[in-house]
Formats: structure tokens, sequence, C-alpha cells
């Protein structure tokens, strides 16, 4: 993940949810008008009228643990500085100019200081916190949390099960299942199919609702769309993949007291009994080295062996199992940008062909979302990434969608303008799954 935020002015309209979160006491309610539009409209009517964050207890376990990361602010200029930093356990959430903010573990600190880093500053994470989201709904239940996006998954399906189909790529550590929703008008299920196959992939990280929201609604849009000349070629010719929430345990664990958590990993318990593995640092794709951490306390530890996850897992066997995958997007928060291979390394892609597919795709799904296309280690390297993994494994073209939003949890407002322009986005993937060597035709 790059979880950086470019300096992109960006005009935030309305927000969207098809399913409704009420307290405890009341049934989860999932509305049986599955219309795209009429979702977008029912979110507005929710939205202005309050929203709830739903409310459960922490685990006994976690309940008295302290959050002991610190917010600091390094000097850093370019990207050999920032990738020093991740490898010293800093998880880098913001660039601007010739300085980078973000977490870091108060017991890695005397290690910076070791290494000759001052900090231009520096803070509890949960006074930055409250410093910084006062603008927030007290409580706000906008996106949907792991029920509400296994609800509206089976919902389409049922619905749309002459092309859609459902199926569990995985168990979480927590044993939720990995859904992924299948759209073939031929195959279903894990039958194989010999149509090139796009696959769309959500919330590796737990704190990025927004990387939810993205890949869920635009299935809501493709099948609502259905009938539709263009989304029926695609749905007659493709084999289509929607992976909304890869990482659900870290994702309900974040929400889960009322009060956002900041969590990014998942929920393996480590040796030192801190709290997760960073999924896009858990790939066979140059694993632990440049760019991770091998503190278990950091945000980016990337775990003690490639695949190590059973998220990681779930995704390896996954595209493994599927030789006609040809085009994936991976969407994080909240850089504002398309990034292609490779993140784990300085160097270029090697083959001049693909490298050129990378970029004008990049450029194109930057027009349409107004982000910034650019290679993954321009920002710094990091090693152990998905998209790389995907690339070098099976070729297939694997981007990065660094979403809108100026922090992790910005107002629900956001999600309506970065859901319909990440649609066009999607289908010019779709447009070009078929043959991707046509983007530099």
């Amino acid at each position: 993940m790059k979880n950086l935020a470019h300096a992109l002015a960006l005009t935030i309209l309305c927000s969207v949810i098809p399913v409704f979160a009420a307290d405890s006491s009341e049934q989860t309610r999932v509305s049986g008008d599955l219309s795209f539009d009429r979702i977008l409209n029912r979110l507005t009517e929710e939205y202005s009228k309050g929203l709830r964050m739903p409310v459960a207890p922490l685990p006994a376990d976690l309940q008295t643990s302290p959050d002991d990361r610190l917010w600091v602010t390094v000097s850093a200029a370019g990207s050999s500085e920032r990738t020093k930093l991740l490898e010293a356990g800093m998880d880098i959430v913001e660039i601007k100019g010739g300085k980078v903010s973000g977490t870091v573990h108060k017991d890695l600190i005397p290690a910076f200081a070791a290494k000759g880093v001052v900090l231009a500053s520096k803070m509890p994470l949960s006074n930055h916190l409250a410093a910084h989201m006062k603008d927030f709904p007290a409580a706000d239940a906008a996106y949907h949390n792991f029920k509400e996006t296994t609800d509206l998954l089976k919902a389409l399906v049922a619905k749309n099960s002459d092309i859609a189909s459902l199926i569990s790529i995985g168990k979480t550590i927590e044993g939720r299942d990995i859904w992924c929703l299948r759209v073939n008008s031929t195959a279903n299920g894990t039958q194989a199919s010999a149509k090139p196959g796009a696959v769309y992939i959500g919330n590796h990280h737990a704190r990025e609702h927004l990387s939810n929201e993205v890949p869920l609604l635009f299935a809501v849009w493709l099948l609502d769309n259905r009938a539709t000349p263009e989304v029926n070629k695609y749905i007659a010719t493709l084999d289509i993949y929607v992976i909304p929430m890869l990482n659900p345990d870290g994702s309900e664990y974040d929400i889960k007291t009322g009060s956002y958590k900041w969590q990014r990993k998942n929920m393996r318990v480590n040796a030192d009994k801190s709290i997760g593995v960073d999924l896009n640092r858990n790939y066979d794709s140059w694993f632990g080295g440049e760019g991770t951490s091998h503190s278990p306390a950091s945000d980016t530890y990337c775990g003690l062996s490639a695949f190590s996850e059973p998220e990681t897992m779930a995704i390896k066997k996954f595209v493994e199992a599927r030789k006609n995958l040809k085009t994936l997007n991976s969407y994080h928060s909240y850089a504002s940008t398309i990034l292609y291979p490779y993140g784990g390394s300085n160097n270029e892609v090697p083959d001049v062909k693909d490298r050129k597919v990378f970029v004008n795709m990049a450029k194109q799904m930057g027009l349409l979302t107004g982000y910034y296309p650019e290679k993954s280690s321009d920002m710094y390297v990091a090693t152990g990434d998905g998209c790389d993994w995907a690339y070098d494994v099976g070729k297939i073209f694997a981007f990065t969608t660094e979403l809108e939003g100026g922090s992790f949890y910005p107002l629900a407002t956001i999600i309506d303008k970065a859901i319909k322009n990440n649609i066009k986005a999607a289908v010019y993937m779709l447009s070009v799954t078929d043959n991707p060597y046509k983007a530099i035709n």
C-alpha cells in the first residue's frame, strides 16, 4: 500500500450505502432494491439523518492493550530516504514537500536516534487523531462492515444467479470467509473458464474502508447495468472477479468500539503479543527486502515468511488456479494515485512492451479518476507487494489504485465521487482485459 497524500484538489459530493447498520438490538436491513442509483440516493437520505458506528466489545485480551504508536514527522526528501524510514519501522502516511509523517511504535524510537534520524515532531497517535478528526460525525456507518458486505454480495447473486456466483477463496486468521463475487455468463463457482479474467481486490489494509466500497459498488453497478450493450459484452466475453474485503478481521477490529483504531494489519497475534502483519508486505516478491520492517510492532511488519498469512495465501491460490487472469486492480487509500510495478525495486519492468502497457493503462485510468499515474517505487521502495507478485508470477497487468480522501477516515460524503470515477477506470480495465496490449496500439 502507498498511503500517501498527493495534493490533488478533488470536489467531494455525497455518499453511498445499500445497507444500514443499526444498533445491536436492531436487525440489519438490506434493501431488496439493488439499483445502483437508488443505493446512492438511499445513502444520502440516511447520512442526512446521522449515522451510527456498529458497537461491540473488544475481545478480553485486547481491552486493556494501550496504543503505543506515535505520530512523527521526519525530513526525508527522496525515495531512498523514505525507504530507509520504512525499514526502520515507520509507516509513512503522508508526504508533504521534503517531510514525511506517519506512525512509529514507541519502542522503535531509540533505533531511529541510533541511525541519526531527527524527528521534527512527535506525539501520541491518539493526540493526532483527536486533533484531526473533529469534523467526523459522532459515529459513522456509511461504510459496509463485514456482515453488510456479505449480505449485499449474497443479494446480488440471488438476483443475478444466471451470471453471478459467490465463492469463499479462503478463511482469515479469525475464521471469516474471504468472499469473491464472480460474473461470468458460462461458468460459475470455481469452474474453469478460458475467457480472459479481470480481478478487483479491496481492503488489504483494515483502516482503508473506502477501498472496500469502490469494488463492492462496482459490482452493484456492473450487475445493475448488465443489459446495456457495453456491459453485456464484457459479461459475455470476460471472467470478472470482485474481492471487496480481503482483510475483514482487521476491518471489523478497526470499527469495533465506535472509535477508529487506526488498524492497518490483519489480526495475527505475533510472538511478542503485538497484533498483525501487513498483508501488502507479505507476498513473495523480494519478500523482506527494502522498505519492509521486521519488527512485529511496526504497522508495516512483513511477517515471518512470504504468504505466512491466510489472507495472502488465499490470493496466491486464487491467482495460481486461474491462468486466464489478465488484469488486476488492488484498491488502497489515500494518495490519489495509479501505481504500477515495480514497487519493490527501483528497476523497471524488463519487458519493454509490457512496460508501455503499464504506463499507458495507468495514464488512462488517471485521466478517468483524476489521480496521478506513476511507478510505485517512485514514492519509496516497498517489497512484498501484491501487484509486483501478480505480474511476476502470472504476467498479470496489476495496478494499485490509491483512492482519494486526505485521511483514512474521510467524511462519508467522499464515497459518491470516488465510486463514480473509479467505475470509469474499472470499466476501462475491462475494455482491455481481452488483450492488454491494445493499450499501446
